[in-house]
């Protein structure tokens, strides 16, 4: 095995690592907020978009336009998230957080985000690019892998039928 097997053997098992404790991070908000990890996947979204139309938060999280409504009645009851009518669309209902959800990523969310930045900070800016290079790499790697997954999820429900 190579020097380079090494470190690439030894940046799988970081990112694994890193994966569990973001999955560890979010069951904790989760169980904080007496949330599903679904319903967190969708107020992430929201918070992240801002507004958008139960269709377009039903295409972002992959669920049927059903389930969808259900995790938008369940954030809705828990008072993170509220729905509004398109003003240019009389017809279209929009999804939009609430203060609370604000408040609430600003005191859950933010403190992670500023402990991120500093661990950052003592990187120079090629450091910085090289990070941000191999981030969105794996990102890209990691997204086909998953569409190829549904893909033969899909496939084998369809040989089975």
């Amino acid at each position: 095995m190579s020097k380079d097997d090494e470190i690439i053997g030894e940046i799988g098992l970081q990112l694994r690592l890193l994966q569990r404790s973001f999955d560890t991070f979010d069951e904790a908000v989760a169980a904080h907020l007496r949330l599903n990890r679904t319903d967190m996947r969708c107020l992430d979204i929201v918070l992240g978009r801002g507004s958008l139309s139960a269709g377009e938060l039903s295409s972002a999280l992959r669920l049927s336009p059903a389930a969808t409504t259900t995790v938008i009645d369940r954030l809705e009851r828990a008072g993170y998230v509220s729905r509004a009518q398109d003003p240019d669309n009389r017809r279209r209902v929009l999804i939009e957080p609430t203060a609370d959800a604000q408040r609430m990523a600003e005191l859950i969310f933010e403190p992670v985000g500023r402990a991120g930045t500093a661990a950052l900070g003592h990187y120079d800016s090629d450091q910085l690019r090289l990070i941000l290079d191999f981030l969105a790499t794996a990102l890209r790697v990691h997204q086909e892998q998953t569409d190829l997954v549904a893909e033969r999820t899909r496939n084998e429900g369809s040989a089975s039928s």
